[in-house]
């Protein structure tokens, strides 16, 4: 009877410590799916910034080129009109 008591217990203990590992073990490889994930998101996050300012880019040169015209078309308008006056 000892011995089956004796043997009883240390079944039981070998079945907690292998429970435990397998645990912490599970626990690990959840943490490392965590962060492979954080670093996808990351990742996408650095690409969206990154279309974002290209196109934000884009549309400032487009506004400066616009711009650019509008001034020119106005500079020549403004030379057409003096010197209609000075010819008069």
């Amino acid at each position: 009877m000892c011995l089956l008591y004796g043997m009883r217990a240390l079944i039981t203990k070998c079945s907690i410590a292998v429970l435990l590992l397998g645990g912490a073990t599970g626990i690990a490889q959840t943490a490392k799916k965590d962060m492979k994930d954080a670093g996808q998101d990351v990742k996408e996050a650095g690409k969206d910034t990154g279309r974002a300012a290209k196109n934000a880019g884009k549309g400032t040169a487009k506004a400066a080129k616009t711009t650019g015209h509008k001034v020119k078309h106005a500079t020549h308008k403004a030379a057409d009109k003096v010197s209609d006056k000075t010819k008069q």
